[in-house]
C-alpha cells in the first residue's frame, strides 16, 4: 500500500549574496515559505511538515537539491524569495527509486523508466548533471531566470532611459520623408498606410536604397485605394531592384483586404494588424500601432537588437528563442507610456546611426552611461593598463560561470580589438545553396530597324515570384548538356532556332538570401532570319528601353550587361572596359603638368598607345 503524502503547496528558494555558490531553499506548507537554515557554501533544505512517513529527511533534501537547480520563469526580476510550481517540486520528489516505496504486487518497469531512476540516483550525487529529470523538468531548465545584471534596477533607471534617449531624438533625428508624410498626414488610415509602406521597404535594406523608392510608390499609389487598384505587374515593376520581391505582393494584398473586407479601415492595435494583415508581423505592427495609433507596445527589429544586446550585455544569440522573447521583454518595459510611436523610432534611429555593428560612436551614445558593453570595454582598458591599483570594482554578471543563458558562451571570449562590438553575438548563418543556371538572351531586328528581346514571366510563387527574365534553365554544376538543354527551352518559347548562333558570353553570380545563384550566359542574335511573331501565354518581346524599365531583377540586369558588353559597337557599360579619353581627364594645374612631364619616361611617337586600340 502507497504511504499517504500531504499536500505540498510550495517550494521557495532564497538567493544568496554574488558571493555565495548556490542558493539556499526551504520546503513549507502554507502561503510564506518557512525560513531556511542558512549554510554558507551549500545548500540547506529544511524537510519539517513535508512527509508524515515514506522517505527519510536525507531523502527528500537530495532530491530537493536537484530540483532547487530548476530556475523560474525568463523575465522575472529576483525577489528575495521565488517559489518553484508545486507540480514541479512534487515531480522532482516523486522521482525516486522505486525500491523506497516500492510494493510486492507492482508491475516491472520500462526500460526507460528503468534509465530514468537510474540517472536520477546518480544526480544525488551529481545534482549538477540534470540528466534523470523528467521531460517537464527538461522544459522548465530551458526557461531558465536572467540574472538582474541584464535587466534594468528599478523604473527609476528606465525613466532615466527615456528620458535621455527622446532628448537626443528631438535633438538628432534624420529628416525622412515617411516622417514627414506621417507627421503631417491628419487621416489616420492614411497615415498608418505611409508608415506601413516605409516600414516594409526597410526590412532588410538600408534608408539611403528606401528612400527613391518609397518616394515614386507614395507619388504613383498615395492612398490604399491607389495600389489596391494597381496590377501586380505595375507593383513589380517599381519594387524591382529592391529585392525581397515577396514584400511588394504582400503589401498590395494587405491593400486590398484593407479596401474589400476592412471598408478601408487599417486595424487599430498591433494584435489586429498582425492577424487581419498578410505579411504583417510582430515588428510591423508593432511599428505602425506605436506611431500611428499610440499603442504603448514595444519592437524589436535589428537595430534595437543590436542596441539592447549592448546596453544588457547580452552576449548570447540573438536568434535564439529565449534571448529573442527577453529582447522583447525588455523593448516592451522600456517603451515610452506617453511617446510610444517617438520612443520606439528613437531607437531604431540610435541602432542605425550611432550604436552601429561596426565602429559605433560611443562618445555620441545619449544612454553611454546605462551601457553594460561600454562599462566592460572601460573595465578591461583598466585593466589592460594597470594605471590603478586593484581591481575597479565593475558590477559584472552574478550568474557568469558557463551557466547563465543570456551571456557569452565559453568558448567565445572577450575580443580586446572589437569593444562594444562583442555585442551582439554574431549568428551562426548556413552558407546559401549554390545553383547553376544557363541563361540566354534571344535577340531579333524588326522591320523598324530596332531590335527586341525574348522575356518569360516567372511562377505566381516561389523565388523571384511573377516577375521577367530571359528563359533559363537549371544546369548541373559541371554544365554538361547545358547548352542542348538551353536550346531546347527557347524553342519551347521562339520555335526552330539556329543552334550554331548560340554562343557562351560568360558568367554572373548574384547571391539572394539563401541561394548563390551562378548565371551561365548565353547570347542569340536573329540577323537576318525571319522574325518570331507567335508568342505564347507567359512570354513577350522587348525593346531595350522597355527591357530597363521592366519588372526584372537585379540578376536579369546583370546578365544583359554582360550581352551588352559581347555586341559590336556597343559602349562597355562594365567599370573595367571604361577608358577615360583626354577629353574627359581632369584639368590639371600648370604646375602640376610641368611636375608630370619632367617625370613621364620619354616614349617613342611612333610606338602605339594602349588605349589606342580600345578607343
Amino acid at each position: 500500500m502507497t504511504p499517504r503524502v500531504p499536500r505540498l503547496s510550495s517550494l521557495w528558494v532564497r538567493r544568496t549574496s554574488a558571493s555565495s555558490p548556490s542558493p539556499t531553499i526551504a520546503v513549507g506548507g502554507g502561503g510564506r515559505p518557512s525560513p531556511p537554515e542558512l549554510v554558507t557554501g551549500r545548500i540547506s533544505v529544511q524537510t519539517s511538515r513535508v512527509w508524515h512517513r515514506g522517505l527519510s529527511t536525507k531523502r527528500v533534501g537530495s532530491l530537493l537539491a536537484v530540483a532547487v537547480r530548476l530556475p523560474a520563469p525568463i523575465g522575472r526580476s529576483h525577489a528575495p524569495w521565488e517559489a518553484l510550481s508545486r507540480d514541479t517540486a512534487w515531480e522532482a520528489i516523486m522521482k525516486k527509486p522505486r525500491a523506497a516505496v516500492g510494493s510486492r504486487h507492482r508491475k516491472k518497469a520500462s526500460s526507460q523508466e528503468g534509465r530514468e531512476r537510474h540517472n536520477l540516483s546518480s544526480n544525488q550525487a551529481k545534482p549538477s548533471a540534470p540528466d534523470g529529470l523528467s521531460r517537464r523538468q527538461k522544459k522548465v531548465v530551458l526557461q531558465a531566470p536572467v540574472s538582474s545584471y541584464h535587466l534594468f534596477r528599478d523604473e527609476a533607471e528606465v525613466t532615466v532611459f527615456r528620458e535621455s534617449l527622446l532628448s537626443w531624438y528631438d535633438r538628432e533625428k534624420r529628416d525622412l520623408p515617411w516622417r514627414r508624410l506621417a507627421e503631417g498626414e491628419g487621416d489616420l488610415d492614411r497615415r498608418a498606410y505611409a508608415v506601413w509602406v516605409s516600414e516594409v521597404m526597410l526590412q532588410q535594406t538600408q534608408v539611403a536604397t528606401v528612400i527613391d523608392y518609397y518616394t515614386r510608390w507614395m507619388q504613383k499609389w498615395p492612398t490604399l485605394q491607389d495600389l489596391a487598384s494597381a496590377s501586380l505587374e505595375e507593383v513589380n515593376q517599381l519594387w524591382a531592384g529592391l529585392g525581397y520581391y515577396s514584400r511588394g505582393r504582400r503589401l498590395q494584398e494587405g491593400a486590398r483586404k484593407v479596401v474589400e473586407e476592412l471598408e478601408g479601415h487599417v486595424p487599430r492595435t498591433a494584435e489586429s494588424l498582425q492577424q487581419l494583415l498578410p505579411g504583417v508581423g510582430r515588428y510591423t505592427a508593432g511599428a505602425i500601432a506605436s506611431i500611428v495609433f499610440g499603442q504603448v507596445t514595444g519592437v524589436v527589429d535589428g537595430n534595437v537588437v543590436r542596441m539592447l544586446c549592448r546596453v544588457r550585455a547580452i552576449g548570447a544569440d540573438p536568434n535564439s528563442s529565449l534571448v529573442s522573447q527577453q529582447l522583447w521583454s525588455l523593448a516592451q518595459q522600456l517603451v515610452d507610456p506617453i511617446r510610444p510611436g517617438d520612443f520606439n523610432q528613437a531607437a531604431m534611429e540610435l541602432g542605425a546611426t550611432v550604436c552601429t555593428p561596426q565602429r559605433p560612436l560611443c562618445s555620441q551614445c545619449p544612454v553611454q552611461n546605462l551601457c553594460r558593453a561600454y562599462q566592460r570595454v572601460e573595465w578591461e582598458q583598466l585593466q589592460a593598463s594597470r594605471s590603478l591599483p586593484g581591481s575597479p570594482d565593475v558590477e559584472e554578471c552574478a550568474s557568469n560561470n558557463g551557466q547563465c543563458q543570456l551571456c557569452a558562451p565559453p568558448t567565445e571570449p572577450w575580443d580586446q580589438t572589437l569593444g562594444v562590438a562583442n555585442f551582439p553575438r554574431k549568428a551562426s548563418r548556413r552558407p546559401p545553396r549554390v545553383e547553376c543556371s544557363a541563361i540566354c538572351v534571344l535577340e531579333q531586328s524588326r522591320a523598324l530597324g530596332d531590335t527586341q528581346i525574348l522575356l518569360v514571366q516567372r511562377p505566381d510563387s516561389g523565388l523571384l515570384a511573377g516577375l521577367w527574365e530571359f528563359p533559363s534553365v537549371t544546369v548541373e554544376p559541371s554544365g554538361q548538356h547545358q547548352r542542348k538543354a538551353l536550346l531546347q527551352e527557347l524553342q519551347s518559347w521562339a520555335g526552330p532556332l539556329p543552334a550554331t548562333r548560340l554562343q557562351h558570353l560568360g558568367q554572373v553570380v548574384h547571391t539572394f538570401s539563401h541561394i548563390k545563384l551562378t548565371y551561365h550566359v548565353y547570347g542569340l542574335a536573329l540577323g537576318g532570319q525571319t522574325p518570331v511573331t507567335i508568342t505564347p501565354p507567359g512570354a513577350r518581346w522587348l525593346t531595350r528601353e522597355e527591357f530597363r524599365t521592366a519588372a526584372v531583377s537585379t540578376a536579369m540586369k546583370k546578365v544583359f550587361r554582360v550581352y551588352e558588353d559581347q555586341q559590336p559597337g556597343t559602349c562597355k557599360s562594365s567599370k573595367r572596359s571604361r577608358v577615360s579619353t583626354p577629353s574627359s581627364q581632369k584639368q590639371l594645374s600648370p604646375g602640376q603638368q610641368v611636375l608630370d612631364s619632367f617625370f613621364q619616361p620619354h616614349t617613342r611617337t611612333d610606338a602605339p598607345r594602349f588605349d589606342s586600340a580600345a578607343q
